[in-house]
């Protein structure tokens, strides 16, 4: 056994003797992205008080005074507290004598902190909201240049249908748009306002609590006192929210990758890079990152749930945890949206490459099988004509191949195969059943995309009716936005003007 010095056992007793207790509870590093929030929060408190007569003019006109210069000192310049709450309090008191504590009236740091990350996070969705809308718009545009522009379809990572980018693009644009929904959803219930439930069962001062909702832009309260203080789930929906958006991403990225690794796409330089070692290669790691980054709003949710679960009611240390997890959550996933929709928007797609690789697989098969069932044949025998043929390729080509094989490698079969599969199955000639040009007009992967003129198919008016209704949609959730913008900026006009009558 070695020998301890005396110094070791100093140091030893002093790291569990309570020394750092202090700095494992206190949040007010981490609490410099609520700073500004919680000045607004004690802003609106303090001239509330006032109004009320709970506190007189002149002490409600050295707080905001005080209050002032400490947001232009800076969050760096606060005295040490357990968090940014306390640590502004006391520079007030420290800027105005004991009289500043009137601050605190009628409010515990539970709803004071509950307010202040509803009204952070209120910010950082709707940041989030307006850039999901502009990179919707930005695929749009996409989707409107590209409406005849080719391009294979997969399922299974295989060779399925011919589409077109404009069809591709509309299909994560369409996503995006239920994205934003969710964000406007949880925004709804993020922007009410906990403050005035005190500790978690009210105060017996008269305070106007609609009052301090209007100050700070809130669209109503959370009435129950002790809901006010303990609720987090709307960290939890906003969360969500921001982790179905990342997997949307997630989910774009995968394609473009992809994509790239076959030559259908070429991004530009600012979101590729090059290999260290291998100067012709083009990597596509922004799309990478961004789909590793999805990780970051998963693990947030997770973080998040196993904070909150079986929690008691009111306050909890444990919540001191929680907004750190939503914030992640929504910085991680906003540069996601922006490196994702830019590398789509900024693409090049080589239109004779795609061409050329829309009819591989034999992806225009399904139209064949189409006009034998509007014809009046079952489509699963008209399944059964078309696999026919695929299997008469392939044993043509090469020998016997099991069916999947032929699909994947064989030539595709042209009217001659079908024909004869045709006889086979149906013991008719195709064109007992389809016009040979037709049928071959069905062969070609352009002609195949425009038969499919259904709501929301590839076919380019079809896209060109989708691309309105996206529009109107999408206007309409801009002004959404928008006007909850313009509410929050109207509120902190409002509080300024109200706080100038005591300064």
């Amino acid at each position: 056994m070695t020998e301890e010095s005396p110094d070791d056992s100093v140091v030893r007793r002093d790291r569990f003797s309570g020394g750092p207790a202090r700095e494992f509870l206190s949040s007010l590093a981490a609490d410099e992205r609520i700073f500004g929030a919680d000045l607004a929060v004690d802003r609106a408190h303090v001239v509330m008080l006032a109004e009320q007569d709970i506190i007189d003019d002149e002490d409600a006109g050295a707080i905001l005074g005080a209050l002032d210069d400490i947001e232009d000192a800076g969050h760096g310049a606060l005295p040490d507290g357990e968090d940014v709450h306390e640590a502004i309090e006391t520079a007030v008191i420290e800027r105005v004598g004991p009289e500043g504590g009137r601050m605190h009236t009628a409010r515990s740091r539970n709803d004071e902190v509950a307010a202040c990350i509803r009204y952070r996070l209120r910010a950082d969705v709707l940041d989030l909201l307006e850039t999901v809308v502009e990179a919707r718009e930005q695929l749009l545009d996409v989707a409107a240049d590209h409406s005849r522009t080719l391009m294979p379809g997969y399922t299974h990572l295989q060779p399925a249908q011919p589409t077109t980018v404009a069809h591709w693009v509309c299909s994560y644009e369409g996503a995006l748009a239920r994205d934003t929904g969710r964000l406007l959803d949880a925004y709804e219930r993020v922007n009410q306002s906990p403050l005035g439930g005190a500790a978690f069962a009210g105060t017996p001062f008269d305070v106007d609590r609609e009052r301090t909702a209007e100050l700070l832009g809130f669209d109503g309260l959370v009435e129950n006192a002790t809901d006010a203080a303990a609720a987090r789930d709307f960290l939890v929906e906003t969360t969500a929210a921001a982790a179905t958006l990342a997997t949307t991403l997630s989910g774009l990225a995968e394609d473009v990758i992809v994509f790239a690794s076959k030559g259908h796409v070429e991004l530009a330089d600012d979101y590729a890079s090059t290999s260290s070692i291998m100067p012709q290669k083009k990597n596509p790691d922004t799309l990478e990152l961004v789909r590793g980054r999805t990780g970051d709003a998963t693990a947030g949710l997770e973080g998040l749930l196993t904070t909150l679960k079986g929690l008691p009611r009111a306050y909890n240390r444990d919540l001191q945890r929680a907004g750190e997890h939503a914030y992640a959550a929504v910085d991680s996933v906003t540069g996601s949206v922006e490196v994702a929709v830019g590398a789509v928007a900024t693409a090049d797609w080589p239109e004779d490459v795609l061409a050329d690789a829309a009819g591989d697989g034999f992806s225009t098969a399904t139209g064949v099988a189409d006009l034998l069932a509007q014809a009046g044949v079952p489509f699963r025998t008209a399944h059964e004509v078309v696999a026919r043929a695929v299997q008469r390729t392939a044993d043509g080509a090469s020998g016997e191949q099991p069916r999947a094989a032929a699909a994947a490698d064989s030539e595709n079969p042209g009217f001659a195969e079908l024909d004869a599969a045709s006889e086979a199955v149906l013991g008719e000639s195709l064109t007992e059943y389809v016009p040979r040009e037709e049928a071959e007009a069905a062969l070609d992967p352009a002609e195949s995309v425009a038969m499919r003129d259904s709501r929301g198919g590839p076919a380019p008016e079809a896209v060109a009716d989708h691309l309105d209704r996206a529009d109107e949609t999408l206007t309409a959730d801009r002004s959404a936005v928008a006007d909850r913008r313009e509410a929050v900026v109207t509120a902190a006009d409002t509080l300024e003007t109200e706080v100038d009558r005591y300064v």
